[in-house]
């Protein structure tokens, strides 16, 4: 059965690999800079292949015009009917001027992590996925690297929300071993929210959809961080 999905992004953002994409103009068709809102129509696509439900605004639905109040409002309504929230991590999703308190992204991540009763039915946490968007040169290396020596991933978790990491390296019951070059090497499901590349979800993307609600059912085993400090 399919599942609905809520995915949370930095619309505007144009530090990511170019898509080629061209639209239709008054001059024929014309080349368009590459946003993280073009890996959402695509994600978008990807999920309907698979018979989910994306529940987000499509494009031209923009909020931006709104009212903070009515843009919370709908986001609280589509998020509560979702069970995973998809997090597209690129490379220019924060405001660094601004407080993350006072950033969509923090605020669609605590929302998603907390229970609300709404009619008589409460709602589980979603699960979670960050899904790693290639920046403007192809790399994820702003976040992933691949550590040689130990062979493992490294994650450059300073550079995310302080709600994401809170959540990342959480399991309350960790197995771990040192590296030889000091590096503390993480085993097994280490966090309740898993960072995939956006060219491995692309390749699998039920088996990371099926591993997000797999760890939210068992996310007693975490220390789980809901709210944004």
């Amino acid at each position: 059965m399919g599942r609905k999905i809520f995915v949370s992004y930095k619309y505007g953002d144009t530090y990511v690999e170019d898509l080629d994409i061209y639209e239709d103009t008054f001059f024929g068709k014309q080349k368009v800079q590459t946003k993280a809102r073009h890996y959402v129509d695509e994600l978008a696509g990807i999920l309907s292949k698979e018979d989910h439900i994306y529940k987000g605004e499509n494009d031209g639905q923009s909020l931006a015009n709104f009212s903070d109040e009515y843009i919370a409002s709908s986001l609280r309504d589509k998020i509560y009917d979702s069970s995973i929230t998809i997090v597209l991590v690129s490379k220019g999703m924060k405001h660094i001027w601004q407080a993350e308190k006072d950033q969509w992204m923090p605020w669609e991540i605590s929302y998603s992590l907390k229970e609300y009763t709404r009619n008589g039915r409460t709602s589980l946490s979603n699960g979670i996925l960050v899904v790693v968007l290639p920046d403007e040169f192809g790399s994820y290396e702003y976040y992933l690297t691949h550590n040689g020596v130990c062979n493992c991933t490294t994650y450059n978790t300073p550079f995310l929300f302080q709600i994401l990491r809170d959540n990342m390296f959480n399991k309350k019951e960790q197995e771990t071993r040192v590296c030889s070059n000091g590096t503390i090497v993480y085993h097994g499901e280490f966090s309740y929210i898993k960072s995939v590349k956006w060219e491995e979800f692309k390749n699998s993307p039920n088996f990371y959809l099926d591993k997000a609600i797999e760890l939210r059912d068992i996310k007693e085993q975490y220390n789980v961080t809901k709210s944004i400090k």
